[in-house]
């Protein structure tokens, strides 16, 4: 479990606040998404839970160990994928060699499933691959280390259309029960399928904190004609008609959720 309790967190230089009495809760065997707009504190939120940020008051503990206090056994189980990063110039197999040491539960045979879904040979050179590439082979090394908290920002920036589909065929395929994965992303058509869980942030506050099948189970997504004026939670403009939510009464079929259609409405309440 990660708990996190009344922190307050501003960069050095700066006056405003990023968070302020910031309490969260997160368990285990889940996907989380983590959403919000630009500037709402997702990445800085992650490196918080990494331990790379120390909160300066409140807490933020996995399994009970504050995670500022980087202690080998806490940092064993965390890995985060940063949005923006620079890889060695080594071979994959050298960078596995310097860095898997520090997993104990690190798997090479994971490694070499994600790389053959990716499609990637596991003696690339790190420094000749396209940035596309790059990710995908961090993605792999990530889910081979089997840390128990998988944190990952902007995940699929790079990727193209197929690649995007393989990212969630393997991370659905290397989820555990007792691993919790947060996907902090703005492309939420990459990840909504995957998602057990959904977390919206506006700046210092929650605004949303809801497992998917609580939200399926109270709201339908759909769309309608421009002429259906029946009642409706929240509606925008779509190429087929609008965009609706609606409230889901008893005996209605569940829908998907439609995650850009819910951002934008948690978004523009008052």
């Amino acid at each position: 479990m990660i708990e996190v309790k009344n922190i307050q967190f501003k960069y050095k230089g700066q006056h405003a606040l990023v968070f302020d009495q910031f309490s969260l809760e997160l368990k285990e065997n889940r996907i989380y998404g983590l959403l919000g707009k630009n500037g709402t504190g997702k990445s800085t939120l992650l490196y918080l839970l990494s331990g790379l940020l120390r909160p300066q008051q409140g807490s933020v503990c996995c399994d009970g160990v504050e995670t500022c206090r980087r202690q080998p056994e806490t940092l064993s189980e965390i890995y985060l994928l940063p949005e923006e990063f620079q890889l060695p110039a080594l071979t994959l197999a050298q960078y596995v060699r310097l860095y898997s040491p520090f997993y104990p539960r690190f798997s090479h045979e994971v490694l070499q499933a994600c790389l053959a879904d990716f499609e990637l040979s596991p003696d690339v050179h790190l420094g000749r691959l396209s940035m596309g590439q790059k990710k995908k082979a961090y993605v792999a090394f990530a889910l081979a280390t089997q840390t128990k908290y998988l944190f990952m920002d902007e995940p699929t920036n790079g990727l193209d259309i197929p690649s995007k589909s393989l990212f969630r065929k393997v991370i659905a395929r290397h989820m555990n029960d007792d691993r919790l994965i947060i996907i902090s992303t703005h492309q939420v058509h990459d990840v909504e399928q995957l998602l057990d869980h959904v977390l919206i942030l506006s700046q210092r506050a929650l605004l949303l904190n809801a497992s998917v099948q609580q939200l399926t189970g109270q709201y339908a997504f759909s769309f309608r004609s421009v002429n259906d004026d029946s009642p409706v939670v929240y509606s925008e403009p779509a190429p087929q008609g609008n965009a609706v939510i609606t409230r889901r009464l008893p005996g209605d079929a569940e829908t998907q959720l439609n995650l850009e259609l819910l951002f934008n409405y948690i978004t523009s309440r008052k």
